[in-house]
Order: C-alpha cells, then sequence, then structure tokens
C-alpha cells in the first residue's frame, strides 16, 4: 500500500513545479503575436481549472477515511495523467 503523507508530499511538490510552469507559460503567451496570445490565454486557463481541480482533489484526499482513500489516490492518479499530458501538449504549442 501506498504511504499517504508520502503520496500527498510528492503531489504537492508537483503542483509547485506546475506553479512555476504556468510562470513560464505565462511569459511566453505575454510575448506572443495578438492572434496567437487569445489562443495561449484560452490553454493556460484550461491549465489553471485542471490545476485548481487537482489541488482540491487533494485537499480531500488528505482528510479521507482510510476505506475511501485507495478509492480516491486513483482517481487522482487519472486526472494527474490527464493534466500532466496538457502541460506537455502546452509547452509544446508554445515552442
Amino acid at each position: 500500500m501506498i504511504d499517504r503523507d508520502l503520496y500527498i508530499d510528492k503531489m504537492k511538490a508537483k503542483m509547485d513545479e506546475w506553479d512555476a510552469d504556468l510562470e513560464k507559460l505565462q511569459a511566453k503567451t505575454e510575448s506572443a503575436q495578438a492572434d496567437m496570445k487569445m489562443h495561449y490565454e484560452e490553454q493556460m486557463e484550461r491549465l489553471r481549472q485542471q490545476q485548481e481541480e487537482a489541488r482540491e482533489m487533494l485537499s480531500k484526499m488528505a482528510d479521507a477515511s482510510e476505506a475511501a482513500w485507495e478509492d480516491m489516490r486513483k482517481g487522482m492518479e487519472t486526472a494527474w495523467e490527464a493534466t500532466s499530458k496538457a502541460f506537455v501538449d502546452a509547452f509544446s504549442r508554445f515552442k
């Protein structure tokens, strides 16, 4: 079984990385041409929403009972993979 505290600490560290990634993407958005800027801002908003959903899920996981913990962890893994892919996709488009 995965240690809950270690898992939550790992996820929080990844969220901090995403915060830094969002700042980098925001800087690229600021320097983009007007037509691309709107497109980039829309992508940034979707990333922020996904990140906020992940933060909420992580908060709920920290407070979950042992019985609910494993099910929530599996859901978090799925959400995590989708958000990670969205960040990778965004970085590839912003280059």
